[in-house]
């Protein structure tokens, strides 16, 4: 049988970051906007929140 000429070397050259910085990463955007969801919600009433939510999906569409 035939062997191959080179055997290839594993070569880890990627730039991407861990998956555990992009999961810290991602909860800490998911809790800051949840965090200003609240906030805004306490702010504003439940009424406001709510006619804001609808009035930006009605534009949306």
């Amino acid at each position: 049988m035939a062997q191959p000429i080179s055997t290839q070397q594993d070569v880890s050259t990627s730039t991407s970051p861990p998956r555990a910085v992009l999961a810290v990463a991602g909860a800490g955007l998911g809790a800051a906007l949840l965090l200003g969801t609240l906030a805004l919600w306490f702010h504003y009433g439940t009424t406001v929140f709510f006619e804001t939510i609808a009035s930006g999906i009605a534009a949306c569409l």
